[in-house]
């Protein structure tokens, strides 16, 4: 059996694993990118606390707003909890852009901007460098990942089989990662008791990650949860929300700003979602929509979600996390889970471990692999 598990994980393993590597190894680099963004850019993040009264949203959107070109336009701004996190005014594109403004002052501190670095490494995740969006053709490199990975899962699940040792010494032995026995056999440790440590983890990360690969697959995980897929419907946080009493001639008139129709509404609401909420990590208020985010353990996307008059900020829905669909839950749970979030700094420092670990397996398996070929052939030359 052991045998035919070997040609499954050699045969899997071979034609993938260039790709596994490269796509471990920059979901690892992915890891931490929140942290390093803000450590090389703290000035744009932090505020100098002073005294003064912080000023309204309302305001801080409109200093940028009246900063901005014609296509673009401020969709809601970001409070923190803390005091010294300057206000995060989010914008309608490129993707996730913002500007951050010091609420104290009133000063533009810098716009948010993805580092190069990881804005590579993403595309490379996702879609091995390939366009994201394409038009008129297959979407290969997405397609790719996807098969890959599946590919990834074979390989580990066959591995266990093939490397899990018949007693519990031998176990011991299997888990040790040797460095005094000769290249051959570290590298030989690393393959095998790496695989064995972060198999769990690779499995949880590949499983999830999926889900964005193919609607069929997302469509199966669903199902397995007992959740219904839900169709697509308008995000919350201060993104395209609904328009609520928007008329044509408002949407022309407010396309840079904030679209509120009265002065001091976005802040009203705000005010009176902190003080129902004076834990909540950040609360976003958009064009008509907000919500309440709580951080912590867990599904790291949870939030409450409310609706409000854009004239008078009075609150006209609330959905609460636990009220969420379960749709919707499913999805913020695949992210902290493939993304390791969920269990705070400490899973994401084994998630970032085992992605370098599923970046190191296909080499050592490489090497193992062409060791095996050469030591055959010189055996054969030898008979010969």
């Amino acid at each position: 059996m052991k045998r035919i598990f070997r040609k499954i994980h050699l045969w899997l393993s071979v034609p993938f694993g260039v790709v596994i590597i490269l796509v471990c190894f920059s979901g690892a680099m992915l890891v931490f990118e929140n942290e390093i963004t803000r450590l090389i850019n703290n000035d744009i993040y932090k505020v100098e606390k002073t005294t003064a009264s912080s000023m309204s949203v309302d305001a801080a959107a409109k200093i940028v707003a009246q900063k901005l070109p014609d296509n673009v336009r401020v969709t809601g701004v970001t409070v923190s909890q803390n005091p010294s996190d300057a206000y995060k005014i989010n914008l309608s594109k490129p993707k996730r852009a913002a500007i951050y403004v010091d609420q104290y002052t009133g000063e533009i501190k810098g716009r948010q901007e993805r580092p190069e670095f990881f804005t590579f490494m993403f595309r490379l995740h996702r879609w091995l460098l390939d366009s994201g969006k394409p038009e008129g053709r297959p979407a290969w490199g997405k397609i790719i990942v996807g098969v890959s990975t599946i590919m990834f899962v074979l390989a580990l699940m066959s591995g266990i089989v093939i490397w899990w040792p018949k007693t519990r010494r031998a176990l011991h032995n299997s888990m040790k990662i040797t460095m005094r026995k000769g290249s051959f056999r570290l590298w030989r440790s690393l393959h095998v008791a790496g695989g064995m440590y972060a198999a769990v983890l690779l499995l949880a990360m590949a499983l999830t990650g999926l889900t964005w690969s193919f609607p069929w697959y997302r469509t199966a995980f669903y199902s397995v949860f007992g959740v219904e897929m839900a169709a697509k419907n308008t995000p919350h946080n201060g993104k395209k929300g609904k328009e609520g009493a928007h008329t044509k001639k408002e949407k022309t008139e407010g396309k840079r700003l904030t679209g509120t129709a009265q002065p001091d509404v976005w802040q009203n609401v705000y005010n009176r979602l902190r003080a129902d909420n004076p834990s909540a990590e950040s609360i976003t208020i958009g064009d008509g929509t907000a919500s309440v985010s709580f951080g912590g353990f867990g599904n790291t996307r949870a939030a409450d979600n409310y609706t409000f008059d854009i004239n008078t900020g009075s609150i006209t829905s609330t959905t609460k996390y636990p009220e969420a669909k379960p749709s919707s839950k499913m999805r913020g749970w695949i992210y902290s889970v493939h993304a390791g979030t969920f269990g705070g700094l400490t899973t994401r420092i084994l998630w970032f471990i085992a992605a370098l670990f599923g970046a190191i397996l296909p080499l050592t398996g490489y090497y193992l692999w062409i060791r095996r070929l050469s030591r055959k052939k010189s055996q054969t030359a030898d008979a010969g």
